[in-house]
């Protein structure tokens, strides 16, 4: 399209890109934008010990590092999905370069949380962790781990040539991923989204962002958000 410079993702490490959007602004890309990212990323772990060793993760500190690393997840998740939107509708295609350092963070987090559950809360005994993950929420929360392994596993560009269309049908999945945690989060919180009853106030919140998010894929509502008179100051 004329009066357009498109970012090119074809290589990870490049130094510098530069974008032209539609009003013919240049935005420069820093490549230590990942690495911000990155660190920012881990700053909630730094936390999540440095609690841990002065004594601060309540009086059940397996149960404060479970739920503590699935929200992590859950969180940087949801602003993983939010980075399409941010470039569609307000055209920050840096949102784009830290896209899968976000989702790399949000199975990171996912694994800790997993291991949390296998090693500190079960001790890695086979017998009781089977018995546990027939339970409802393990089972859907496994489920979810499983999507958030695959999308990892297939991040890496060797993969994206290797799968073509499939690649993108693979990472589709990633909603129903973000879904499934949601509702793993709800029953883990005592609360039942189904029937809207228990604690369901901040899993509901999660899941309208998640529901927003996945709206914003629909090509009318995106072009109705694009066109609003309070977004294009946004866009710039």
């Amino acid at each position: 399209m004329k009066g357009w410079t498109y970012l090119s993702i074809t290589k990870e490490a490049q130094p510098l890109t530069i974008t032209k959007g539609r009003r013919g602004k240049i935005i420069r890309l820093p490549e230590p934008l990942r690495l911000v990212v990155y660190i920012g990323g881990f700053i909630p772990l730094v936390w999540l010990i440095l609690d841990y060793i002065m004594g601060n993760l309540t009086v059940n500190p397996v149960q404060a590092i479970l739920q503590r690393t699935g929200k992590y997840a859950l969180v940087i998740l949801i602003l993983t999905l939010a980075c399409t939107p941010a470039n569609t509708i307000f055209h920050l295609r840096q949102a784009l370069r830290v896209r899968r350092a976000l989702g790399l963070l949000s199975f990171f987090y996912a694994s800790l949380h997993l291991l949390a559950f296998i090693g500190l809360d079960y001790s890695f005994d086979l017998t009781l962790l089977r018995d546990a993950f027939i339970e409802q929420r393990n089972l859907i929360g496994l489920g979810a781990f499983a999507i958030l392994l695959a999308m990892a596993v297939t991040s890496f560009r060797w993969w994206m040539k290797r799968m073509g269309k499939n690649w993108k049908r693979l990472h589709r999945l990633v909603y129903l991923g973000a879904v499934l945690v949601i509702i793993h989060f709800s029953l883990a919180s005592k609360g039942d989204l189904l029937r809207i009853r228990g604690d369901i106030l901040e899993p509901a919140g999660y899941g309208l962002a998640v529901a927003l998010l996945l709206l914003l894929r629909v090509p009318f509502i995106r072009r109705l958000f694009a066109r609003a008179p309070w977004i294009a100051p946004l866009a710039g």
